[in-house]
Parts: C-alpha cells; structure tokens; sequence
C-alpha cells in the first residue's frame, strides 16, 4: 500500500483521504445543523435571545430582541452590549470576559436593560457558553425575559439604590431559611472576583467554607432564623472578613431568611496587630517589655496554681554597661543590649518569655521548668556571651526565683531572684547563679 498522499487521475493533485473527507463532511453537517437550529431559535422565540462574542459585541439578533428592546438586528449586531446596560449593570460584562468552564457553562441573573425609547427593563436572563468542537469558548448565548411587565420600567429612585448597593464595599447577602444565597450585592471581596448573581442558588455553608452547624459563621447564620443580630469575624481563604448577620423579614415580619454582610478586615487586623506588637515589646531588643512581662507573669502564677506545676524566673543583669556607655558610647551600649537579648532568645524554647525588665536588667520565665533546668538555661547564656569573639566581652548576672518553692505570687518570685542577682553582683567569684 502506497504511503502519502495519493494522486489524483492526472497525476497532478494530491486526493483526500476518505476518513479526512468523512469527518470534514461531518463537521459541515454539523455546523449547519447548528446554524440552522440557531436560526429557528432566533425566530420563533418570544424571548430576546441574543448571541455575543467573548468582547462583548452582539452577532446575532432576534426578532424577540427587537420587540423587547426596540432596536432592529440591522442597528445592534456589531455594537457592544453595554449600548443596553445602565451604568450599575456594567459588572455584568466581566460574564464574557471569563466564560465559566462546561460544569458551569449555564447560569441565570436578574437584571436591567434600556429600552430604545429610554426606559428601563426588568429581565430574567439566562446565559450559555458557547463552545467549539474541541470544547473551548466561543462566545456566549444569550436568553433575556421580560418580568412584570407593568412595573418593568424602574424608577429613578429605585435605580440610585440598586447602583449603591452594587458600590457598598464587602458583599450583602440574604438566604432562605434553608441557608442558600438568594441574592448578593456589593463590590465583592478581595480574596476571589464573584460575578454578580454567581452565588445565587449556593448554599451559605460552601460559600464560607464552613460546615459544623455549631460553629462560626454558620451558628450565627441559625441565630439569625431566630432573631438574632450578631457580629464576629471569620478567617476566609487568606482573609479576615467582619461579618454581621442578622434575620430577613417580610413585609408581614415574619423571619423568611438571613441577612449577611461581609467587609475584608485583613489589612486593618494586621495593622492592629503590628501596633499591639510594638506596644507591647521593646523597640531596641524585639523582646517582650516590662508591660507583656508582667501580664504573662500573673497569667503564669494562675495557670500554676490550677494544674500545681512549677516554673522559674531567671533575672540577669548585664554587667558594666555605663561602662560601656561611657568609653564607647551609646550605640556601643546599644549593640551590647541587642547582643545579649539575641544569647537569651537561643537559649528560650518558644513556650518561654524572654523580657527586657529594665533598662540594663532582662528575664526570663521558664515555663514548666525547676530550679535544675533553670541553672543550666543560665549556664548556657554565660558560656554563649564568653565564648563571643565580639568586642567588648559581655558578661551577665543572674538569680532564679521558683515557684512555689520562693512564693506564690508575682511580686514573692521576683523578690527571691533580685536578690540572688545582688548577691551575684556583689561577688563576682561565687557560683554563675548565686545559691537560695
């Protein structure tokens, strides 16, 4: 069997394979069935049914359309839809921009249009993708019914509050008492784009990412069936949204649903959270300061007192910093500081808190810990500083307060290693942490 294309009776022209000439048969076939179909929908429906491309611009043109919008085929195909949108349906655009994925490629909206004649027009409207034979998007059809006709054209009044609610920051929602979205507004959220009318029909629980009915945000969505207002926050994908929910009513007062509202909160928590930071740590070493210090302390002498464990207090002072001050200066001084708040920090687990107590004075509280554990921390840091190649030589002194062996308060543990620290300080040559 010859292999390549096969010439034609003169010898001259390449013939198509049958298989090639069956599948282009085929695909015409095909595509004038769709032609035709397409053709008798746009004809016989009452409905405007309109086709569009991924831009936007109108391709085809029923006579439905004309009698909805008053414009004929021969004035809209090949304008862009948005000559029909009000300005607060403008959103409605980025539906053709990225076409939903063939699980998704059907979806239906409640919106408004222009009338020829300047009036307004409540639709129902209902969208397919479009696809090509190999399954990607082509364009978008487009099925548009008119609602309550006698009403149809809104008010300008009803127009401005539309056009706010799709412009309030966050996103608004309202659910059935079964807790799927019925409607949203807003200019959505930063963490994912959702077109308008993308959630309707979603149940409130997938939306969320949250499924235990006694847990937050869906417990308080089930408060709301029952009256209740109620505000928290709620980590959502990368974000911290503060979200209030409350009961929708109807008109007669009876509870039909919930009212949510949502607003991003991200970046102001982290702000919150950088100013509780330097509230509460010291600016020059990135310890905990005397405030944080203390609070965790007395939170410390509580939980000890409930579960009956110990824990110590290690005290150190840095020894000759007005020295250091004095012959080398205060970024010297400084530098001495930060050196030995980074020694403490690598001998701290992560449990512990190592402190800024003073000016030239630190702490540390173990957590869990005896006085044994306690004096081997403090060795550590000692041998760390001596060992240090960096000029000048630091050296610290030390003293352990232990709870509940030196007191049971605060002020009792502190007491017993301020002064294991002066007996250190006044002699230099007894034990790294002077004995009780």
């Amino acid at each position: 069997m010859p292999i390549g294309p096969t010439l034609s009776p003169t010898g001259n022209t390449p013939c198509e394979r049958p298989s090639v000439r069956k599948d282009t048969a085929q695909w015409m076939a095909h595509r004038l069935a769709h032609e035709h179909l397409l053709a008798a929908l746009l004809e016989s429906s009452e409905d405007a049914v309109v086709s569009l491309s991924l831009e936007g611009v109108i391709e085809t043109w029923s006579a439905g359309a004309e009698r909805v919008y008053g414009y004929t085929a021969g004035e809209m195909v090949g304008q862009y839809l948005k000559r029909l949108l009000p300005v607060y349906e403008l959103p409605q655009l980025d539906s053709f921009r990225s076409p939903r994925d063939g699980s998704e490629s059907k979806w239906i909206e409640i919106g408004e249009r222009l009338h020829r004649n300047g009036s307004r027009i409540l639709l129902s409207i209902r969208r397919s993708v479009i696809r090509g034979a190999n399954g990607e998007a082509e364009g978008v059809l487009e099925m548009a019914k008119v609602l309550d006709p006698q009403e149809a054209p809104w008010s300008p009044q009803q127009a401005s509050l539309r056009l706010m609610m799709e412009q309030v920051p966050g996103l608004l929602w309202t659910t059935d008492r079964n807790l799927r979205i019925s409607a949203h507004w807003g200019m959505g959220l930063p963490a994912a784009k959702i077109r308008p009318g993308s959630l309707a029909g979603k149940d409130v629980r997938e939306f969320l990412g949250a499924a235990d009915p006694r847990s937050t945000p869906i417990a308080e969505h089930y408060s709301a069936l029952r009256g209740v207002v109620s505000r928290f926050e709620h980590t959502w994908k990368s974000s911290v949204l503060e979200i209030r929910a409350g009961p929708l009513r109807s008109a007669s007062g009876e509870i039909i649903g919930c009212l949510g509202a949502a607003v991003d909160i991200t970046e102001h928590k982290k702000t919150e959270e950088r100013a509780l930071h330097q509230a509460r740590h010291d600016g020059l070493t990135g310890l905990a300061n005397y405030r944080e210090f203390m609070d965790r302390l007395e939170r410390e002498v509580r939980r000890a007192e409930r579960s009956h464990d110990s824990f110590t207090l290690l005290l150190l002072d840095l020894d000759e910093l007005k020295r250091i001050n004095d012959l080398q200066g205060h970024l010297a001084g400084n530098r001495a500081l930060r050196r030995v708040a980074a020694v403490m920090m690598e001998h701290c687990r992560s449990t512990d808190v190592a402190a800024r107590y003073g000016g030239d004075e630190f702490a540390v509280l173990l957590i869990d810990s005896d006085r044994g554990m306690a004096e081997q921390v403090a060795q550590r840091i000692e041998r760390r500083l001596s060992a240090d190649d960096e000029k000048p030589q630091l050296s610290v002194s030390m003293g352990i307060g232990v709870y509940p062996d030196d007191g049971r308060s605060p002020a009792e543990i502190i007491e017993a290693a301020d002064q294991r620290l002066y007996r250190r300080k006044k002699d230099p040559t007894q034990h790294t942490v002077a004995a009780p």
